[in-house]
């Protein structure tokens, strides 16, 4: 009565990619297949792998995954990862209201009640940052993440370095001893850049460093991991165990695989342990919308090596529709004292408003990130 008869996808403002797994005994089972920009392409992706999941088990989670990433000759990149992640947080999301748990349940028991969230926060100008910030603070956050800068030159001027390190002065200010800043460098920085900046930010302790190189460099990491005593974090745009690996070797202390992009929850599981070989913690990408955010927050309970939550409740560029728009009870994603606490419903632990999800896919979305062009001799990445 697991046996799957249908699979659909809902292309959602503001920007994410839902998809619908149903079985024959009437469960139905969500995930989120977001690629930012890309959704459209990973929406035709999905639908080609579930040629491979139609009249199967659910239950087979393993065996899905194994059959959907590796029994083609052509693997891995985002666009497949990402529709991977959203079939693979579905199908868990049917086991655990088959057996009416929770699946951080299935995934070993939960090792903590609660996990620590942060959220972004934007300002170009100190002072906007602090305003950015203390909003953060007021909705109960005790952690926030900021950009290091916006474009920069392949090598920085005063200005542009001097920027960096008043931007996160503010932070600090605000922040006072108790509270937590990570820097996101978003591969925006040549590592000559990023190794000069580092250790002016060394007196404001940021909590971390987060993607110094792009990650085709990742093979300069340890070059950057060696320059500073921040610790390093990466991992948004790498779909696998064997991507993580070089990172994991050069030194960083963070891993941020995202849900939705590198093979979903069977996928950053693993992720996880191998980390966990290494001494680095686990503070998953989430950017996204509610079902992406639960899946992360499944994983997290179940996992020793768990550092914090990100999460985009309330953030500025979420536009059309809200992280918690298309869930029908709202509490379970609510903040207590600046974490989530234990999600306690099947699967998942969110109920989604499917008549919203299927009328916001008749307005659909085209979102597309920024295109940044490289003649002017600058370096950046959006």
């Amino acid at each position: 009565m697991t046996r799957i008869v249908k699979v659909e996808t809902f292309l959602v403002p503001p920007r994410w990619l839902f998809v619908r797994i149903e079985t024959a005994s009437g469960i139905v089972g969500w995930g989120e297949a977001t690629c930012e920009g890309r959704s459209e392409t990973v929406r035709t992706a999905v639908e080609q792998l579930s040629e491979i999941l139609m009249g199967a088990d659910a239950l087979r989670i393993e065996d899905h995954w194994q059959v959907m990433t590796k029994g083609s000759f052509y693997r891995g990149g985002p666009i497949l990862a990402s529709a991977v992640s959203g079939l693979d947080q579905a199908l868990w999301d049917i086991a655990g209201k088959h057996f009416n748990t929770p699946v951080h349940q299935l995934l070993g028991g939960h090792v903590r009640d609660r996990i620590r969230a942060y959220g972004w926060v934007g300002g170009d100008e100190p002072g906007e940052v602090a305003e950015s910030i203390q909003a953060q603070l007021d909705v109960g956050l005790t952690a926030v993440k900021m950009n290091a800068s916006g474009r920069m030159s392949p090598v920085a001027s005063v200005a542009e370095i001097d920027g960096v390190v008043r931007r996160v002065a503010a932070a600090r200010e605000v922040l006072g001893e108790h509270r937590d800043v990570a820097v996101d460098f978003h591969g925006r920085f040549t590592l000559a850049n990023a190794r000069r900046v580092a250790p002016l930010l060394e007196p404001y302790r940021p909590f971390f460093l987060e993607e110094p190189v792009v990650p085709e460099n990742t093979h300069l990491l340890r070059e950057f991991t060696q320059s500073t005593t921040t610790p390093v974090s990466t991992g948004e745009r790498l779909y696998n165990r064997q991507e993580f690996l070089p990172a994991l070797q050069a030194g960083i202390a963070v891993a941020q695989p995202d849900l939705s992009h590198a093979g979903g929850i069977t996928e950053v599981r693993k992720i996880a342990a191998l980390a966990e070989v290494y001494d680095v913690q686990l503070a998953p990408h989430c950017p996204l919308g509610p079902l992406a955010l639960a899946a992360c927050l499944q994983v997290g309970f179940a996992t020793p090596n768990f550092l914090i939550q990100e999460q985009s409740i309330g953030i500025h560029y979420n536009q059309g529709a809200e992280v918690l728009d298309y869930v029908l009870d709202k509490s379970p994603l609510k903040f207590v004292d600046g974490h989530f606490e234990r999600l306690l419903g099947p699967g998942l632990g969110i109920e989604i408003d499917e008549h919203a999800v299927r009328e916001a896919d008749k307005r659909g979305h085209a979102w597309r990130g920024p295109v940044w062009r490289h003649a002017d001799g600058s370096f950046a990445e959006w």
